[in-house]
């Protein structure tokens, strides 16, 4: 706990001067985060209950002590008296169980439970750092969606000019125009939710780690996406069903359900207990029962040492009541160790299918990326020497940086992916961060969003070609072919 605090003052003097790598934001979030600290100060509480239980066990000592004040009335024959006295009394008792196989089963559950808190708390620590991962990683990709819909504005607005200009030299009709506006209008939109986005997911962050105006670190460029690793999904579900902290909690609560039946079994057994104690009675005024000197001050010793034996015979069937019940709630127990199995394993397979359809979808779109690119340089190429519209290149505009925006959110996808995919197994922890944090960019150095320069635009009908003629006025206000909408 102390070196999660210091670190977290470290990054928070740090946090306005620099940008900040995951592995030190989870340092920072990990003294900060409300629900670990919950669930740490559970783990504490009851390591604290299973040490109660122990007591069961030990000596037990008391200290008794009391002062009385009496009156004592006699009539003899006649002859009345009376007189008062005070009383000074105290002992010391001790007990120590000898045969409670009871206290000792409670002391096993106890510990037990300070195990599956602990388990809970681990995690805790696992589910912290999928949500840092993920709010960290959101913010990038918002900072590069926001990066990309500028792109596409600032590409939109070459084309609008460029509408402009063939329209007033009569190379283009006011149709280009007004469909270069209306993108470019639908792009400013665009531009102002994807800010708000990325005010949102900055804010999230910042909440999470305590801190403000967190900037993280991008990951460095190019980058080569990790497998999962061993590449076999078997494995990964083997490992589910046996290091899962939600299995092993189950497993926990199923061996603390046959304790708690067998404790109910001994609920006909007898108990042993080792009990000592002394003790000293004063009479500062005398003592009136004591007929020699009566005046006299007096005092009494008392000490004593023996074995007690405790055996029930009958209870009402409370105990065979009692054994019932906790044979039921050892079979739920044990109904739910079945289910939780089950779930871990789904999810498991679910998660490592993630990762593996990740990769796949970022193989793609940067395949689609290449094409996209492609087809823009294309269509305005085609649009200059007039067998192209300007819908045309707007389109492909769109088409490449929606491309670029998902193929970044799938890089990010895959490395949470691969994060969950631990998570589900039960064997995620803070080492497993080291990796994905020497993927992000040095201290200082932020890559630019790679936009690929696009060819300059020429007015529509301009020849770009050896061979290629420029369209007549008239023949711009019409289509120069079929593909002209």
């Amino acid at each position: 706990m102390r070196l999660a605090c210091t670190a977290a003052i470290l990054a928070g003097g740090a946090a306005s001067a620099q940008a900040q790598s995951l592995l030190q934001l989870y340092q920072t979030a990990h003294g900060y985060d409300a629900p670990y600290q919950s669930a740490l100060a559970n783990a504490q509480a009851s390591q604290a209950r299973a040490d109660q239980a122990r007591a069961g066990l030990l000596p037990q000592v008391g200290l008794q002590a009391g002062a009385q004040r009496n009156w004592a009335e006699t009539n003899v024959a006649g002859q009345s008296s009376s007189r008062s006295f005070n009383v000074l009394n105290g002992s010391i008792v001790g007990s120590q169980p000898l045969y409670r196989p009871a206290n000792r089963i409670t002391w096993d559950q106890g510990q037990r439970a300070a195990e599956a808190a602990r388990v809970q708390l681990h995690s805790v620590e696992q589910d912290l750092i999928v949500r840092l991962s993920q709010a960290y990683f959101d913010v990038l990709a918002a900072e590069e969606s926001l990066a990309f819909v500028r792109a596409l504005k600032a590409a939109v607005a070459e084309q609008l000019e460029s509408a402009k200009r063939n329209f007033e030299v009569g190379n283009a009709t006011i149709t280009d125009s007004r469909e270069a506006q209306a993108r470019f209008d639908l792009a400013t939109a665009q531009e102002i939710a994807a800010e708000n986005d990325l005010r949102v997911k900055k804010l999230a962050l910042d909440q999470l780690v305590g801190l403000t105006g967190v900037d993280p670190r991008p990951l460095a460029q190019p980058i080569a996406l990790p497998q999962p690793q061993p590449p076999d999904v078997n494995t990964w579900v083997d490992r589910a069903v046996n290091e899962h902290p939600a299995v092993v909690q189950s497993r926990m609560a199923l061996d603390i359900a046959r304790l708690e039946t067998a404790k109910a079994k001994t609920g006909h057994l007898p108990t042993v207990d080792l009990q000592a104690s002394v003790g000293q009675n004063r009479y500062p005024d005398g003592n009136p029962s004591v007929s020699a000197a009566p005046s006299a001050r007096y005092r009494s010793t008392n000490a004593g040492v023996g074995v007690v034996l405790n055996w029930p015979l009958f209870a009402g069937f409370a105990v065979e009541n009692r054994v019932r019940e906790t044979l039921s709630l050892e079979d739920k127990a044990r109904a739910d160790l079945e289910n939780i199995q089950r779930t871990v394993a789904q999810a498991t397979r679910a998660a490592y299918f993630g990762v593996q359809s990740g990769h796949g979808q970022v193989a793609a779109l940067e395949a689609a990326e290449a094409s996209s690119l492609t087809a823009l340089q294309a269509n305005q190429l085609g649009y200059q020497v007039g067998v192209r519209i300007n819908i045309d290149v707007l389109n492909a505009q769109s088409q490449l940086y929606q491309t670029r925006r998902d193929l970044a959110r799938a890089r990010y996808d895959v490395l949470v992916g691969l994060l969950r995919l631990k998570q589900a197994s039960g064997t995620l922890s803070a080492d497993d961060l080291l990796p994905i944090n020497q993927m992000l960019a040095a201290e200082g150095a932020r890559p630019p969003v790679v936009v690929a320069p696009l060819a300059p635009m020429a007015p529509a009908g301009a020849a770009s070609a050896p061979g290629a003629t420029a369209p007549s006025p008239a023949d711009a206000t019409r289509p120069a072919r079929a593909d002209r909408r």
